[in-house]
């Protein structure tokens, strides 16, 4: 069996997905800082979880090929 080039592509996506998304969160700090830290929790826990989503079809497409 070969190996797919899905994998590599898939792998380097994510990082760049990570990468796209730590850099909107940083650069948003500045204003959500001046908010008060019960605003702040939820916005960044929110913010941890979101960037999962698009996960799910990336990897899928990584394993089969398809996006659904």
């Amino acid at each position: 069996m070969t190996p797919s080039w899905r994998k590599p592509a898939g792998m380097f996506i994510i990082l760049a997905l990570i990468l796209i998304w730590c850099i909107g969160i940083v650069s948003a700090s500045s204003v959500i800082g001046a908010w008060p830290w019960w605003l702040q929790a939820p916005f960044y826990l929110i913010a941890g979880i979101v960037w999962i989503m698009p996960l799910k079809p990336l990897l899928l497409w990584m394993e089969t090929g398809r996006w659904r």
